[in-house]
């Protein structure tokens, strides 16, 4: 699928990889709900299962994934991103592509997790995003879909210096979930998490596990 939407993620993440992995190195290490999610979510899906991590970025989440037993790969449409992610996890699979088409088979995959990479997806290609996810889920997988919680789309210019803007959209949990559930999945559970500003948030974080 070619998109300006898609053109501008790539090139916004290609340009600030190596800055945005030293700048979240340690993200998890504040983060003991993230964490605990994870670890809920690695059990819900069970040890071994095969999970896509789309949006993967530099892979941290991926490797934590792994961590926690699951047989997870990571995807990316950043070749820079892909470039920290394979460095720092060697002994992981990730490829280039686009979670919107993925070249994986019905049913083929135990878990998906999209840790807040739907949030450069346009509000109008949510649906068929969704109904990606569940495309490649067998019947019973779990979806794990993190995002920042709002109305408004955030713009981010010039970060670390770099000359690239990139829009980061928050969206409803009512809403997401009612998205997903016309996509055909069951929610499982739904966390909010308040913005902390130690961390540099300034909107509440959501997670959302479904089953397909």
């Amino acid at each position: 699928m070619t998109a300006d939407f898609l053109a501008a993620t790539r090139t916004f993440y290609d340009t600030i990889a190596e800055d945005y992995a030293e700048h979240f190195r340690a993200e998890l290490a504040g983060r003991p709900l993230e964490r605990a999610l994870l670890a809920t979510y690695a059990e819900l899906v069970g040890a071994g299962g095969a999970v896509a991590d789309l949006g993967c970025g530099p892979g941290r989440t991926t490797g934590r994934l792994a961590s926690l037993g699951l047989s997870v790969s990571g995807l990316d449409l950043s070749a820079s991103m892909l470039a920290v992610a394979r460095r720092e996890n060697p002994g992981l699979r990730f490829v280039q592509g686009s979670m919107l088409e993925l070249e994986t088979a019905d049913g083929a995959l135990d878990g998906v997790v999209c840790w807040y990479s739907s949030i450069h997806i346009p509000d109008d290609h949510l649906p068929a995003l969704f109904a990606e996810f569940r495309r490649v889920l067998r019947p019973g997988g779990h979806l794990l879909l993190a995002f920042q919680v709002g109305d408004v789309a955030r713009r981010f210019e010039d970060p670390w210096g770099h000359p690239v803007a990139l829009d980061f959209e928050r969206r409803r949990p009512e809403r997401m979930a009612a998205l997903l559930a016309r996509a055909g999945f069951t929610p499982h559970s739904s966390t909010v998490r308040e913005a902390d500003e130690q961390l540099g948030e300034s909107s509440p974080q959501a997670f959302l596990i479904a089953v397909a």
